[in-house]
Parts: C-alpha cells; structure tokens; sequence
C-alpha cells in the first residue's frame, strides 16, 4: 500500500488492515504501521507486554503466537469495527489446533489507534486463561 493508496479514516485504516489479515497478506501488513507502532497483548502470557515497530510486531510477536499453533488448521473470522475519531475497536475470532494438542477457540477484541492513516498502537484483550491452557499447555 502506497500514501496514495491509505484509506480517510480511521475506521477504513483498521477495516483495510482487518481485509488483508483475514485474507493472509502478512508481508502487507508491515504497510499499515508507524515506525513506532505498538501492540500491547494484555494477561500473563509469555507473548504479554508490549512490542513495539513493525518488525518486532510480525517478525517477533506474530511469529511466536503462529509457531504455537498448527498452520494448515489456523482460521480467522471477522465480526466488525466501532470506530470512534481516532480509536477503532475491532473483534474477530482465531481458531487453531494447538501443537499442544488442545483446539485454540478464541474471541479477540482489539483497541486500535489510528494517526496519520496509519496504526500507532493497538491493544489486544482475549481470554488468556484459554490461551494459557491450550496454547502455552
């Protein structure tokens, strides 16, 4: 995606980034971020803290979630936005069989910011007790 390319508003930043996940364009996905984006994944986990810029985001963070999970299995669906100015609150659903052996099911909700068309930051709230019984088993 180029400057030309960046959707208005805020809403259509997280919609378009939402559309090329679910679609699995992860390389795309470097397009949406500032360089100083975070991502805060809330709980106790081992993934929990923040990450921060692109790179840690989907070559670090991503990539220790995935590596967990069974590729061929993985399944997203996306069930909607509220946007409200620059905050955008977007909920989907990840569903995988874990290499732990259990069936990750899980509801996510997410708090995006949105500055400048692109993603500043990004809160991600989700049943991390589920996560930490399949996943992290």
């Amino acid at each position: 995606m180029n400057e030309q390319q960046l959707p208005q508003s805020s809403r259509d930043v997280v919609q378009a980034y939402m559309d090329t996940l679910m679609a699995g364009d992860l390389a795309a996905l470097r397009t949406f971020f500032t360089a100083e984006s975070t991502w805060t994944l809330a709980g106790d986990l081992p993934l929990s803290g923040t990450w921060t810029g692109p790179t840690e985001i989907l070559d670090e963070f991503v990539p220790a979630m995935v590596a967990r999970l069974e590729p061929e299995t993985m399944e997203f669906t996306f069930d909607g936005l509220i946007a409200d100015g620059e905050r955008v609150l977007a909920e989907w659903n990840s569903r995988a069989q874990a290499k732990a052996g259990g069936r990750y099911d899980q509801h996510c909700l997410a708090v995006f910011t949105v500055r400048d068309g692109r993603i500043a930051a990004v809160r991600e709230h989700f049943d991390t007790q589920h996560a930490k019984t399949v996943v992290f088993a």
